[in-house]
């Protein structure tokens, strides 16, 4: 799509190139960028882990200063007029500072004395504020004391007490629940319809980039397309199917279609695999081997084009031997009973019940899912069964152990995977490959054995010597998961791990653990993103430290359709529950 010429430009890049000295080498994070972003509008930045996007949000904001090119922001020139440039730019990066041991009433007034809010004007600015992001009840709480939704919608708050023209954010949702990533974005148009305010947004999430009035995407630095989200999706119109066969497992089934050289992307959705073909190839042979298979085309997604565009450009492939993890199960024979059983447990805190009568269990070689909103117990019922935190009653059991007698027995039978990237950042790839494989009593032939299996199955070998600090969030990702199973453990514990990766490195992350779950190993993943949802066997979803249902995707979603839409998505289906406990609970 053409832009607008009668539309007023605030933000324009001309033929920007950024480069970053990276030990002996250069890394160009951005070359020859042009780019214009229009007034009123919210522009959407996608693309990969690394392809440049905060790089364009630092230059757009003053912070750097380009190599080649120039950047224009409101008429005023970004490096030559940068405290100009961002006295007008509101900017809020991937890690937002929040100062956790002051109220969120004092992390207000700290901002507004930095940016200068007069006093007069603080009162109403602060009312709107509150009044938009929902927070007018928490003002005396400590900011280390929300969730990460809260956090995020405080911090927001902060970097629009003065209310800019231009607003930068960079990756504003990541690691929040589909609850509160809708309250953010409804936050966004609002600025925008009442506030005239224009929105420049990066994003790994393309289901939010499909709410942009216009995207750009970002590939090693480069602008490889710009348009209207249907500018991107159109084009593959024919070539997207829904597919499914009776008595064939799903997992089964996106393996098989993989496989097929007429198949460009395979994943689970829902009860069957969406495809996408390649140019040229149509449904013929998708359901070849599966008598009484079912196609059906259905509308390309943001996500189809995104991965057809990057596909031929990176390299990037489901691991064939993902999870050789060489004799499994590594630890006795397989179980008959449940791997992970969870009796009726409560975690208190002082008063506070972060988990309360919790319930449920989980069969050997199962990926189960742990969902809820931010602050619902998924972590500490994680610490929990991980033996690193006791439960205040009930009873937990792990590859037969109970954790309130065996918790370091249990331990060594598990791989645990944070949240937030854990290793060690100042060592290299080899060096916290060989520490975890330590501590896991690895050592000898078997240590450095296991070492070159995780540098060639994550693909790591070329950055062995790399700090692990120095490493794109996709190969963290991939250092993080190797470090977990460097002990072939029989259950591996995933708490967020694709949180603000990809959708190429997501694919490739599940292709590890559907592989995994093959050779018997049981996994129980939390996750935020609701697509990822649909790739396990079953689910519980939590509120407030309570399970609301527990079951396979399917029967959840299905208890949660309506006479008008009896068929919900999963990000429906968890919002109706979420809200619905929600209600309940202020009219109790």
């Amino acid at each position: 799509m053409s832009p607008d010429p009668a539309a007023e430009v605030v933000l324009e890049l001309r033929g920007v190139s950024k480069r970053f000295p990276s030990g002996p080498r250069v890394a160009e994070a951005l070359r020859g960028v042009t780019l214009e972003v229009q007034r009123g509008r919210v522009t959407g930045l996608i693309g990969p882990d690394g392809a440049g996007k905060t790089t364009l949000m630092r230059l757009a904001v003053g912070l750097l200063a380009p190599d080649e090119g120039r950047v224009m922001v409101l008429g005023h020139d970004a490096t030559r007029e940068s405290q100009t440039v961002q006295s007008s730019v509101g900017y809020m990066p991937q890690r937002f500072g929040l100062y956790e041991d002051l109220t969120v009433q004092e992390n207000l007034d700290l901002y507004s004395d930095l940016q200068g809010v007069p006093g007069a004007d603080r009162k109403a600015r602060y009312a709107e504020l509150m009044r938009m992001t929902g927070l007018a009840r928490f003002t005396a709480r400590l900011a280390g004391r929300l969730s990460g939704g809260m956090k995020q919608k405080l911090g927001l708050a902060c970097t629009l007490v003065r209310p800019p023209r231009l607003l930068l954010l960079d990756e504003p949702t990541v690691g929040v629940d589909p609850v509160s990533r809708r309250e953010l974005w409804q936050i966004v148009y609002r600025l925008v319809r009442e506030e005239k305010m224009t929105v420049l947004l990066s994003t790994a999430y393309l289901d939010e980039a499909e709410r942009c009035d216009e995207i750009a995407l970002l590939h090693g630095g480069e602008i490889l397309g710009r348009g209207r989200p249907a500018d991107f999706r159109d084009p593959l119109r024919g070539r997207s199917f829904a597919v499914s066969a009776p008595g064939v497992g799903k997992r089964a089934l996106q393996k098989a279609l993989s496989a097929l050289p007429g198949v460009l992307d395979a994943v689970i959705q829902a009860d069957s695999v969406r495809v996408v073909t390649r140019e040229g190839a149509g449904p013929e042979g998708l359901a070849a081997g599966w008598p009484g298979a079912v196609i059906e085309p259905v509308p390309p997604r943001l996500e189809d084009a995104f991965v057809t565009l990057l596909s031929s450009r990176e390299r990037h492939r489901a691991p064939a031997r993902a999870q050789g993890q060489g004799s499994h199960p590594a630890r006795g024979p397989a179980r008959t009973g449940p791997v992970i059983e969870v009796r009726d447990v409560n975690r208190r805190f002082g008063d506070f019940y972060a988990v309360r009568h919790a319930s449920f269990e989980v069969a050997s070689g199962e990926v189960f899912g742990l969902l809820g909103p931010n602050g619902a117990g998924k972590s500490t019922t994680f610490r929990m069964l991980c033996g690193l935190l006791p439960a205040s009653e009930g009873t937990l059991r792990v590859a037969g152990l109970d954790l309130r007698h065996a918790a370091s027995a249990a331990r060594a039978r598990i791989g645990y995977m944070s949240q937030k990237f854990s290793l060690y950042g100042n060592l290299s790839v080899s060096d916290n490959l060989r520490f975890f494989s330590s501590a896991y009593d690895l050592a000898g032939a078997r240590q450095r054995e296991r070492i070159g299996w995780a540098l060639e199955q994550f693909e790591l070998s070329e950055f062995a010597e790399a700090a692990a600090h120095d490493l794109s969030l996709g190969h963290k990702q991939r250092l993080a998961m190797a470090c977990s199973l460097m002990h072939e453990p029989e259950i591996l514990f995933l708490d967020e791990p694709t949180s603000g990766v990809d959708p190429l490195a997501r694919r490739e992350f599940w292709s590890r653990i559907n592989a995994l779950a093959e050779t018997g190993v049981t996994i129980l993943v939390t996750t935020h993103f609701m697509e990822e949802a649909e790739y396990c066997d079953r689910l519980a979803i939590m509120a407030d430290g309570e399970v609301l249902a527990l079951g396979e995707p399917s029967d959840i979603k299905r208890a949660q359709g309506a006479p008008g839409h009896p068929a919900p998505t999963m990000e429906e289906a968890f919002i109706s529950l979420i809200e619905g406990r929600a209600k309940g609970g202020q009219s109790s």
